[in-house]
């Protein structure tokens, strides 16, 4: 007689004991850092004395938003959107930085020239002077007035300003602008206006533009917050104009609603060798 073998019925959970596959977490870590370092950055970025900082900040949302995104393409995260907005971020960031840099660094060029050639200039007038010549110890020069500070030109948007030595200025008028999500500058209510600046070089020397930034105020003569975000709605000079050509840049102002019905623009296109000079006029 055949006695029946017996064989357990498998269980569904398995063995017991047998250790069971842990739930993945998505690793989204990287991708809110991305954000939060784009945001810090740019905002560091588009200050004068801290943008060394957004640059720093800025680096580190590239590389998290980057690896951050790469994951979410791996099925390791589930913020690719945010990972990407935070490198986008990032990227505007090193731009602010790096304009600033360029500013400062043409200022401090241009500072250390003027200075230079007036020492130059000094030391030659005290060599043509001839001690113990005819007329010493008496003062033949005349008397010269003292130097009065001019008063700016106040010109309407659309007017071209022209320099003396051929370097035209114009300042478009002002048009409606609406900021990104993402917009830095920007307050809650206020409305955004956008001018089209253009500088030809008229003159026989290359000129470099990347100091021409320009200052807002508003109905009220506050001062006028400039607007950055991810649709260029600021987009300032950067390099060098040859004679005979120009150059086009793009600026956002942010204005409280009660003083936005008008705008000022005042704008030198650099920053000792010409006067800036003054545009106004309604938003409308």
């Amino acid at each position: 007689m055949t006695r029946p073998s017996h064989s357990p019925t498998p269980q569904p959970w398995g063995a017991p004991g047998a250790p069971q596959p842990p739930y993945a977490q998505p690793q989204n870590g990287l991708g809110v850092a991305a954000l939060v370092l784009g945001i810090v950055g740019v905002l560091f970025g588009i200050l004068p004395f801290l943008f060394w900082l957004g640059a720093i900040l800025g680096v580190l949302a590239v590389v998290f938003g980057i690896i951050g995104a790469g994951r979410a393409g791996k099925g390791l995260a589930t913020n690719k959107g945010m990972a990407v907005t935070g490198a986008v971020l990032g990227g505007v960031a090193l731009v602010a930085s790096l304009a600033w840099l360029i500013v400062i660094a043409t200022a401090v060029t241009d500072v250390a020239k003027e200075i230079e050639k007036e020492t130059g200039a000094k030391g030659s007038a005290s060599s043509s002077a001839a001690p113990g010549g005819e007329g010493a110890g008496e003062s033949t020069a005349e008397p010269t007035e003292e130097p009065v500070d001019e008063v700016p030109e106040v010109l309407k948007f659309g007017d071209t300003f022209t320099y003396e030595d051929g370097i035209k200025v114009t300042v478009s008028q002002p048009r409606s602008h609406k900021p990104d999500g993402f917009a830095v500058g920007h307050a809650k209510g206020n409305r955004a206006f956008q001018v089209t600046i253009t500088i030809v070089n008229g003159s026989k020397e290359t000129l470099d533009v990347t100091a021409a930034l320009p200052d807002a105020s508003d109905a009220h003569g506050a001062t006028a917050e400039t607007v950055f975000d991810g649709d260029n709605a600021t987009k300032p000079f950067n390099g060098k104009v040859l004679p005979g050509k120009q150059a086009k840049a793009d600026y956002t102002f942010s204005l409280p609603a009660a003083a936005a019905d008008e705008l000022q623009i005042e704008l030198s296109p650099t920053v000792l060798e010409h006067e800036p000079q003054l545009w106004t006029g309604p938003t409308k």
